[in-house]
């Protein structure tokens, strides 16, 4: 799965436009590499997502293409 389609699937970003752009301003990682928009993300991948003072770092656990709110949160893990 596209990992700006996973930041939209599991709700840690909003809209999938808003994942695009964090991805093509080098705010996004996934396994300490910047990751394209189009970067594929498997289950096990660490990914890290910069919000202006924020850092969230997460683990990837499922990928779903369509998912209820309460589904998005066993997507993945948050770590640290």
């Amino acid at each position: 799965m596209r990992v700006d389609k996973f930041l939209k699937n599991s709700r840690l970003i909003k809209r999938r436009t808003v994942a695009k752009e964090a991805c093509e301003q080098g705010r996004v990682k996934v396994n300490d590499k910047n990751a394209k928009p189009g970067t594929e993300v498997e289950a096990g991948d660490i990914i890290v997502v910069e919000f202006g003072t924020r850092t969230i770092k997460a683990e990837v656990l499922d990928l779903k293409e369509h998912v209820t709110k309460d589904g998005a949160k066993e997507m993945y893990k948050i770590i640290e």
